[in-house]
């Protein structure tokens, strides 16, 4: 059955709504960034650059890397922004734009997200590196989906006793990242763990301006959460989304995160801009070796 045009919006060149490109404009192997001018921080590093565009906050270029095609987006924040990255970016591999149906060869994608995020753990120093093995989808989004076959209900149970999670709150989903992935990128100085992924800056990541939260002791809780010796080592806006949507398309996703705050002891780095050159080099490095 043809998807109706109200539900697989394309723009009048044929491009795909939101992020303004069609199926021949993007590689397999896609970088996400947050910040738009961090895609050029990116791409500096590429032998060529053959496509660009940019619709909003979604910036994308694809181009050469030593050889290997790669595309670099920007996604903008929060897990609302990469439900429509996702789910567009899939449509561009596995949907006919001229019948609107889904192929019978479904095409997977590798998305590697590169990003910033503050620490939970005190042994977790800014300027370190730290790869997401689970992503904890505390916002809701995921909810809107059937995700049964992607969570791990005895962590979601430990999660939520151990932090007496409030019952009016969306039921925490905790997702696996790519296996073949973490172990392309992993290294002796790299940390690991569990990510969480808040909804917000602010309140829904325990910081009191002028308004009160509903639990002001939550990244306390967060702190101290241990199952079977997996903790929660870091707080951000994207992972879970990322890692929940990719596993149900049938996409392959790792975060690999620069620790620019601590926020167990309240320490901000110096010179965020120099980890995050430092991570977008290593990233890049790690995928021509996945190549080789």
């Amino acid at each position: 059955m043809s998807i109706k045009e109200s539900e697989l919006i394309l723009n009048p060149d044929g491009s795909i709504y939101h992020l303004n490109l069609k199926p021949e404009h993007i590689a397999d192997t896609i970088i996400f960034v947050g910040d738009q001018d961090r895609v050029s921080k990116v791409t500096s590093h590429f032998d060529s650059i053959e496509f660009e565009t940019q619709k909003r906050e979604f910036k994308t270029q694809t181009g050469y890397y030593k050889g290997i095609r790669i595309t670099v987006m920007s996604t903008g924040i929060g897990p609302d922004n990469i439900d429509i990255v996702l789910n567009e970016l899939d449509a561009l591999v596995n949907i006919d734009f001229k019948t609107r149906k889904i192929k019978e060869s479904l095409t997977s994608l590798n998305i590697i997200r590169i990003g910033t995020s503050g620490s939970l753990q005190q042994d977790i120093d800014v300027d370190s590196f730290l790869i997401s093995t689970h992503a904890l989808d505390m916002n809701g989004m995921l909810q809107a989906y059937k995700t049964g076959s992607i969570r791990t209900p005895e962590l979601e149970e430990a999660f939520t006793q151990q932090t007496d999670w409030h019952k009016d709150k969306a039921s925490p989903i905790i997702i696996k990242g790519s296996a073949e992935l973490e172990k392309l990128f992993e290294a002796g100085h790299i940390h690991k763990g569990l990510t969480a992924t808040a909804g917000g800056f602010y309140g829904p990541q325990g910081r009191v301006l002028r308004l009160a939260i509903q639990d002001g002791k939550l990244n306390d809780k967060m702190d101290a959460f241990n199952h079977n010796g997996i903790r929660i080592t870091n707080l951000e806006m994207e992972t879970s989304a990322i890692y929940g949507l990719s596993s149900l398309l049938g996409h392959k996703a790792i975060s690999l995160n620069a620790i620019i705050a601590n926020r167990a002891i309240g320490t901000f780095s110096k010179d965020s801009n120099t980890v995050i050159s430092n991570l977008i080099t290593y990233a890049l490095n790690k995928i021509i070796d996945k190549t080789d």
